[in-house]
């Protein structure tokens, strides 16, 4: 299959300007394209994987990946469906735009890859050049039509944010220019900003100059959730934000309903391998294999191989309950989300360890359960009432992990 058939297939594509004309212009010798992202926070998140994948085809098909980080538009802010962006500090931005770098670096690698800052042609232009050599190039008419910008008409758009289309053409314009860039990708709220681009270039260029644009669709899961989107909790790219256990674990976790989309979309596995998932699925879906491969190609595109080892080895040491080796980085990482309460650093007994925690919620039962052995300590199970708790023994004295039955979790926190 060619890159357009390729993402059909995957469904990753909404809107082409000219499906032909890229495929020849790909077939003619190595063009680029781009991908721009704006540094509003100092990591990428799960959303920035979805136009990241398709750049990532287009560069695994033989075309030069181009990013931008956009100091420029990032200090200004793109039109939000209901409100403006907040603005950051020149300082705030700095360490957003290294961050974001170092992390699109990691994703594409040295080879067929270009990262630039939009700041280093937009940050040269004054106002009047601004007005003299583009802004006489678009129409009021046709940029109010803009789904973006006729959406918050009513509620208000600032001047601003309303530049933002033609700043984002004059991007296109540039790296098509340096870079050989034929081809912007963004989502679907992007089309109006990608044909502006298109048009600008044809108005400088002349119309024949090649320039194409990709839309991607809308990602949501199966209830109509869009995608990435968990609970108030954004799942970063930065291991450090999100952990890779806690990465892979996001991913392990889909849904039957989900799983085979997601495999198209965020894995490189080809049609036969998808094919033989789906079909797990259907007929085996207790074993999760389909989530679980994608677990481990997702995990390792974002983190690396040895990413997915870790997450895998503690996976297996939770799930047998094999927990007494684990560090205390591992406990704290695996453990954030359960249950959590202070304890001293002094011994105690484990019935009053149990109630000054709310493990229990009376001594009568707290002795029962110990008694009858539904209570493991660090990964040992106790049986005897009397048992004295040294929150030092274990995991450099920073916790104690408690296990009620089978599945519930506690976690002491050792205050010091």
């Amino acid at each position: 299959m060619n890159f357009i058939e390729d993402l059909k297939w995957r469904g990753a594509l909404n809107q082409a300007t000219d499906e032909a004309g890229l495929l020849e212009a790909m077939a003619n010798g190595k063009v680029g394209a781009y991908v721009g992202v704006d540094p509003t926070a100092d990591s990428l998140h799960l959303g920035h994987l979805i136009p990241f994948m398709v750049l990532k085809r287009f560069q695994n098909a033989g075309g030069k990946a181009v990013i931008i980080v956009g100091g420029a538009t990032g200090s200004i802010g793109d039109p939000r469906p209901t409100t403006e962006r907040q603005l950051l500090t020149p300082e705030q931005l700095a360490k957003n735009e290294k961050g974001i770098t170092a992390q699109v670096t990691k994703l594409f690698g040295d080879n067929d890859t270009t990262i630039v800052n939009n700041n280093e042609w937009l940050g040269q232009l004054s106002l009047t050049d601004f007005l003299r050599d583009y802004g006489k190039l678009f129409s009021i008419n046709v940029m109010l039509k803009k789904d973006v910008v006729a959406s918050r008409l009513e509620t208000g758009i600032s001047f601003t944010e309303f530049t933002y289309q033609v700043l984002q053409g004059i991007d296109f314009h540039e790296l098509w220019r340096r870079e050989d860039v034929k081809l912007q990708i963004g989502g679907s709220d992007q089309w109006g900003n990608i044909t502006s681009g298109i048009d600008l270039i044809h108005s400088l260029e002349g119309s024949s100059a090649k320039a194409f644009g990709l839309t991607i669709p809308l990602m949501t899961d199966s209830t109509g959730k869009k995608f990435g989107k968990s609970e108030g909790n954004a799942i970063w790219l930065d291991a450090k934000k999100t952990s890779p256990y806690t990465f892979y674990q996001f991913w392990l976790n889909q849904n039957d309903a989900d799983v085979v989309k997601y495999l198209k979309y965020f894995t490189f596995l080809g049609i036969e391998e998808i094919d033989d998932l789906a079909r797990e699925v259907q007929t085996n879906p207790g074993a999760r294999l389909a989530q679980r491969r994608l677990a481990q190609e997702v995990t390792k595109f974002v983190h690396g191989s040895e990413a997915v080892d870790e997450a895998e080895k503690l996976s297996k040491a939770l799930f047998s309950g094999d927990v007494a080796e684990l560090s205390a980085d591992q406990i704290a990482d695996a453990f954030g989300g359960v249950p959590s309460f202070d304890i001293a650093s002094d011994t105690v007994n484990i019935i009053d360890f149990l109630i000054a925690g709310e493990v229990e919620q009376s001594k009568r039962q707290a002795r029962e359960d110990v008694k009858n052995g539904a209570i493991t300590i660090n990964g040992q199970k106790v049986t005897d009432a009397a048992v004295e708790i040294d929150p030092s023994a274990h995991y450099d004295g920073q916790f104690v992990l408690v296990r009620r039955g089978k599945k519930k979790y506690f976690l002491g926190k050792i205050s010091k």
